[in-house]
């Protein structure tokens, strides 16, 4: 019997051995809501990771390794969020960021959690989502208390002795910020004139119009997302309501303004010092511009996620994502575009991260918050 086949059969497995080596990729994924009403959100997560992993590998990838992405529509569900969940573990996909609403963060987490892949959100906010004891949950953004907390200062120091209606989608990012303003406002002795969730995706919210000019609000403090803020407002301007709408960074996108018509013109707003105006972010914002694309909102919150991960595998000389995760728990200082951040034991940041914005109409005739921040 002959060896020779045996030792052409080791040759050529050695051989593609080396050049699966050679063409060896780091597998990150990407989820959110790219369609639906939402989608805008999914589209600035999506471009934010695409332009983060471009730039890495322009510079030679992960431990030299180049990056590949791979795209999850979560559609802005749970079920089918988990569904992408699911998908980035068969793929292979170690690292994710993602995704927006805390309703999906939270459940693909724990899919994330047991398939071993370490996950940074660049904008779900509850609480819940590093609270409970998991290795591998990280965000890029505040806590629904942090952003609770100045709304609702804001609100008791600037509407003193006023009428405030608070209004929540019912879900665990809307309701959750919702409460935590409440709490703060509460705390600070005001009390609400009227308390109520609404069913996302509506499109006639007059009835609720109707409550609010009943009980001669002043202000509407609402947790939820941009479709149905922009809604209620242009619903209150068409019956005559001109209380302000106060919200939090789920109304963070320029379509926000196109749905709530001139009505968005006055809009209070908590989200983070606009990261496009960081120094750090220069050249980033410069290379999306280009490509015609504005780097609104959470699209340098998506792109710090990555960056963050590439710094984590560089400092533990691993791809492993536990080891990734332990270089994030040791208060390490990660340089990002959104400025400098570093994690707790949970996986929040630990920096205070929010301020408040008034929509205004600018030159152009467009409202915009850019650039109209009224606290520090």
């Amino acid at each position: 019997m002959t060896t020779r086949p045996i030792l052409a059969a080791l040759a050529l497995g050695v051989g593609v051995f080396g050049a699966s080596m050679a063409h060896a990729e780091v597998k990150l994924g990407v989820g959110g809501p790219l369609t639906g009403s939402i989608a805008a959100f999914g589209a600035q997560l999506r471009k934010g990771a695409e332009q983060a992993v471009q730039d890495i590998n322009d510079k030679g990838g992960i431990l030299g390794q180049k990056v590949s992405l791979s795209i999850g529509d979560d559609a802005g569900d749970p079920k089918q969020g988990v569904s992408v969940a699911n998908k980035f573990a068969s793929e292979g996909v170690k690292m994710v960021v993602g995704h927006f609403n805390s309703g999906i963060s939270i459940p693909a987490s724990e899919v994330y959690e047991e398939s071993g892949i370490v996950q940074i959100t660049p904008a779900s906010t509850n609480p819940k989502f590093t609270e409970r004891g998991m290795w591998n949950t990280f965000r890029t953004c505040g806590r629904d208390e942090q952003q609770g907390d100045i709304a609702g200062t804001y609100i008791a120091d600037k509407f003193k002795g006023k009428n405030v209606a608070i209004i929540h989608d019912r879900t665990p990012y809307g309701q959750g910020l919702a409460n935590e303003t409440k709490k703060t406002l509460n705390a600070k002795g005001v009390k609400e004139v009227l308390y109520e969730g609404i069913n996302p995706s509506e499109k006639d919210y007059s009835a609720l119009v109707s409550k609010l000019k009943s009980a001669n609000v002043d202000l509407v403090y609402f947790g939820g997302l941009h479709p149905e803020a922009g809604l209620i407002i242009r619903q209150m301007n068409d019956q005559g309501l001109k209380a302000p709408l106060m919200s939090g960074d789920g109304i963070a996108d320029k379509e926000f303004a196109q749905i709530a018509g001139p009505g968005a013109a006055g809009t209070l707003m908590t989200f983070a010092p606009d990261p496009r105006r960081n120094p750090q972010a220069k050249e980033v914002v410069e290379r999306f511009k280009a490509k015609g694309f504005d780097p609104e909102a959470y699209t340098l919150y998506s792109y710090a996620a990555v960056e963050i991960l590439k710094q984590a595998a560089d400092e533990a000389k691993s791809l492993d994502p536990k080891k990734m995760a332990d270089v994030m728990h040791s208060g390490k200082v990660f340089k990002t575009v959104i400025g400098d951040i570093a994690y707790d034991k949970k996986g929040d940041i630990t920096r205070p991260d929010y301020v408040v914005y008034e929509w205004k109409r600018t030159g152009d005739g467009s409202i915009n918050y850019a650039g109209n921040q009224l606290t520090n």
